[in-house]
């Protein structure tokens, strides 16, 4: 009995910690939806997690930790919806337009804060590193898919690993551009450019036909 009673006890503490967690990266997301990076402070993340400032470094030792906890949340999300395309062996067609839809509706929800994240970046040397270390996930996983395909026969690129970093990057840029100020861009349009885009650089098809 006591043993049930001092693992319950120890479940508890953990779900309060989780909670406590989670209820502030929440407010920083929200707060990051409505200012810059720069203008976040420690006192209003906790105020509107309604916890004290104490609690912050509980879970977190400065502003920079938990902007990469919040990068790191997204960036599994991100990658989640890719992976249709990243990991996939079919026809390249259907599984990037899939892949293109899921990765610009997380964009579209998240794009304010991916912004703010990016821009937190260019002065801070971690988060820059861990950011770019996001990217380069997505491109060292466009490069498998691509290697793939030309075993296939499919691609048609001089330079797989540059056409495939060319690639992230100017999706990255254009997913800010277009979903990270007030209001956001257009969801449909943003997917037919991207599909357009990555399957005419990469097979030398059209999917607007």
């Amino acid at each position: 009995m006591a043993t049930s009673s001092r693992m319950e006890l120890r479940d508890r503490r953990r779900r309060r910690r989780e909670e406590s967690e989670r209820q502030i990266l929440d407010a920083a997301e929200g707060l990051l939806r409505e200012r810059p990076y720069r203008d976040l402070t420690v006192d209003d993340v906790m105020a509107a997690a309604g916890q004290s400032r104490t609690a912050f470094y509980r879970h977190f030792k400065d502003r920079q930790d938990l902007i990469i906890r919040l990068l790191g949340e997204l960036a599994a999300e991100l990658y989640e919806t890719a992976s249709t395309w990243l990991a996939g062996r079919g026809d390249p067609l259907a599984e990037g337009r899939e892949a293109t839809a899921l990765l610009v509706g997380v964009w579209a929800e998240h794009g304010t804060v991916l912004r703010a994240i990016g821009e937190a970046a260019s002065h801070d040397d971690e988060v820059e590193r861990v950011y770019h270390g996001l990217v380069q996930v997505f491109i060292d996983a466009t490069i498998e898919r691509m290697e793939r395909d030309q075993a296939a026969g499919r691609v048609l690129v001089p330079d797989i690993r540059e056409t495939a970093i060319a690639l992230c990057w100017m999706t990255e840029r254009y997913l800010t551009i277009t979903f990270g100020g007030p209001g956001g861009g257009d969801r449909a349009t943003a997917i037919e450019v991207l599909h357009a885009i990555w399957m005419r650089a990469i097979y030398r098809l059209d999917p607007i036909q």
